[in-house]
């Protein structure tokens, strides 16, 4: 109508009601557009399941009420691109979900103007790339706290000062056994800290002997030895800016220990064959399998060394201690496989599950990953079933069966003979018996009934 303002509200609604909207429906990208008070005027396919959030629950909400990134608050792309009208191109950010989960993404932004070129509005797209920086950070072993699983109360609260040991410049020991995960930590400290640019070099000093260790961590001169025919820096010079890990230190000999607590106090080190001492800036993180407090006591380990590297101490619990993390951590390196292989396999069956939630994990969380992957090897289909699993495991485990008496011999006879009769239909077993599933469920563990599927149970059992 002649003389009638314009309504921005009534270009916009007539964009995005458009056929281009019917493409944006069906491609992978997240895409939502804003009026220019920032309401919410259209939400697509990708966009509902990225955040979680519903079309319905979107239109006519504040994009940063629904489109929860971390840089809403201060470095909002949107603001920015109403301001000047530039576009905004593959940004990183972080959303929190619907559900509660971070999600990584990657974000494009632009002006929506009207046929006047009057700007109403502005449009955002968006790509989750959780999965493809899991991957990356796996390939460069750049492990940051999102891949530390567990919700094991020690875990979570090593978990809540992470960030804090990470931006000091303390020295830290990362206590716990073989397997448990003690490498990961230190990554993630380096991670956070302020040398994350720099290097993290690690060395496994169980891997050398005392000779070799002074060499690989000072370095050497030419002509230090029979052999020596160029300088060799040095995984201190490597280090230099950054992080060195020490696996394994309560493996070092007392006298190897001496020439480490040197360079500790001094943040100089002298290579072999050299008669000049070298200043190094690094921040020292190591490692133990063994309780180095309990080494000392033993005269096993140097006192003033302890003294020095036990600024901050992270003890680590074994897996079998935090049984309640194994179905995220298996689910974990499902995913992660999945990545790696470029594998569908969509999770475990219940016959896995409570096996592996049984088993004593000697080797612990690294043991754990092995089994997944020896599984995905197996697995031809799209779940991990008992049969997957390493043979020499699950013989283990019929070993150490306990023995029955006479009368649970009896019971867990007739127990399988009904499972057999009944494969597929467990509350039908639990009625021939006269119990409760949830306690047909407890003598089918006790008397190892979820061990061998090919042995006992057909491959599916409901």
């Amino acid at each position: 109508m002649k003389g009638q303002a314009a309504n921005p509200f009534c270009d916009i609604t007539h964009l995005v009601r458009s056929p281009c909207c019917k493409i944006l429906e069906s491609i992978s990208d997240g895409v939502f557009t804003i009026d220019a008070d920032k309401r919410i005027i259209s939400f697509n396919r990708a966009a509902e399941a990225i955040t979680g959030f519903k079309t319905t629950e979107a239109l006519g909400q504040y994009c940063f009420d629904i489109f929860r990134a971390d840089i809403c608050e201060k470095n909002c792309a949107l603001d920015q691109t109403l301001a000047d009208g530039k576009t905004q191109i593959n940004l990183p950010a972080r959303i929190i979900a619907k559900s509660g989960d971070t999600k990584q993404i990657r974000l494009s932004t632009a002006i929506l103007k009207n046929e006047n070129s009057q700007v109403i509005g502005a449009v955002e797209t968006f790509r989750d790339v959780t999965e493809l920086e899991t991957l990356r950070r796996c390939a460069d072993r750049c492990f940051t706290p999102e891949d530390i699983v567990g919700t094991h109360p020690r875990i979570r609260e090593i978990q809540s000062f992470l960030p804090d040991i990470a931006q000091s410049e303390s020295t830290v020991i990362v206590e716990g056994p073989t397997g448990s995960g003690k490498e990961l930590f230190a990554r993630a400290i380096h991670q956070l800290s302020l040398r994350r640019d720099g290097p993290f070099v690690a060395l496994n000093c169980a891997a050398l002997p005392d000779s070799l260790l002074e060499s690989e961590l000072f370095g050497y001169c030419k002509g230090a030895f029979t052999g020596a025919t160029r300088n060799k820096p040095g995984r201190f010079q490597s280090a230099h800016g950054g992080t060195l890990f020490l696996d394994e230190i309560s493996n070092t000999s007392l006298n190897f220990q001496a020439d480490l607590l040197r360079v500790l106090q001094d943040s100089r080190i002298t290579p072999l064959g050299c008669n000049r001492s070298t200043t190094v800036d690094v921040r020292i993180l190591a490692a133990s399998n063994m309780e180095l407090g309990r080494l000392v006591r033993e005269g096993r380990f140097r006192q003033d060394l302890y003294y020095r590297l036990n600024v901050v101490k992270i003890s680590l619990p074994a897996l079998c201690e935090r049984i309640q993390d194994i179905p995220l951590l298996t689910d974990h390196f499902i995913r992660r496989f999945n990545l790696r292989k470029e594998r569908d396999i969509q999770g475990v069956s219940d016959d896995v599950l409570n096996f592996l939630m049984n088993h004593s994990f000697p080797g612990n969380v690294r043991e754990l990953e092995n089994i997944i992957e020896f599984a995905f090897i197996m697995c031809k289909g799209h779940r991990i079933e008992i049969g997957h699993l390493p043979k020499e495991l699950l013989e283990d485990a019929c070993l150490a069966r306990p023995l029955l008496s006479d009368a649970e011999h009896a019971e867990r006879q007739k127990i399988l003979s009904l499972l057999e009769r009944h494969p597929n239909n467990r509350p039908e077993v639990a009625r021939a018996l006269g119990i409760s599933r949830t306690t047909l469920w407890r003598k089918m563990k006790k008397f190892s009934l979820l061990v061998h599927r090919n042995e006992i149970l057909p491959e599916t059992v409901s």
